[in-house]
């Protein structure tokens, strides 16, 4: 049985487990903090997420779990069979991250402490995600999923970016909901899911263990 290291307040964390749910893949979860010892042996990186295979490999970062959740595990496919579909699905996910989350991401510390960033900051992530907002305008249908009638990998991907993009927009002031057709019904869908509802359950649940391991590094 693979076994999913990490811990759920954790977006990337939650991107490969949504998928193995979807899939119906029976799998353990096992809490840790990338400041575990013996984790580099999960992650080089010391990144959340990695995954155990069922052989016992050890993979990590999250867009290669979720591929490998694919190939492994190909019922109810979250990829199109199709190569041209099949890569647009991967080219939403790598703009929705390289434009939206990354950006964003750099404003995390400064959300945490419930102070105000540097300008130069702010003004670097806005000129950013406004190439990515650019970006889903041009590619994303949202009709009714991200790429169209099928529910795939992009969805899910998407959707977990915009936790990350939530807190920066505190700062930046840009309304995603807003700038992007269509996101915000697509978003009411997603999150009415029965597994989403877990996740968001299991993501709540895991906030006061979370931040109390943010304090610990202090």
């Amino acid at each position: 049985m693979p076994v999913l290291h990490g811990f759920s307040y954790s977006n990337y964390y939650n991107m490969p487990k949504h998928a193995l749910l979807y899939k119906g893949v029976s799998f353990e979860e096992d809490l840790v903090y990338p400041s575990a010892q013996g984790y580099n042996k999960l992650s080089p990186a010391l990144k959340v997420p990695s995954l155990t295979t069922d052989t016992g490999e050890h993979l990590s970062e999250a867009a290669v779990l979720c591929e490998y959740i694919e190939d492994a595990y190909p019922q109810k496919p979250l990829l199109p069979a199709d190569a041209i579909a099949r890569n647009k699905n991967r080219q939403l996910m790598h703009m929705a991250e390289l434009y939206i989350e990354l950006p964003n991401r750099r404003l995390i510390p400064y959300s945490f402490r419930n102070t105000p960033a540097p300008e130069q900051l702010v003004s670097e992530v806005v000129a950013v995600v406004d190439r990515g907002i650019n970006s889903i305008n041009a590619l994303a249908t949202f009709d009714p999923w991200v790429l169209g009638a099928e529910f795939t990998m992009a969805d899910i991907y998407l959707f977990y970016v915009l936790t990350v993009a939530e807190m920066g927009g505190q700062m930046t002031g840009i309304d995603l909901n807003a700038r992007i057709s269509g996101l915000e019904q697509w978003r009411t869908a997603f999150a009415a899911d029965p597994i989403s509802q877990k996740v968001a359950a299991d993501m709540e649940a895991n906030r006061e263990g979370f931040f109390g391991y943010i304090q610990s590094l202090s």
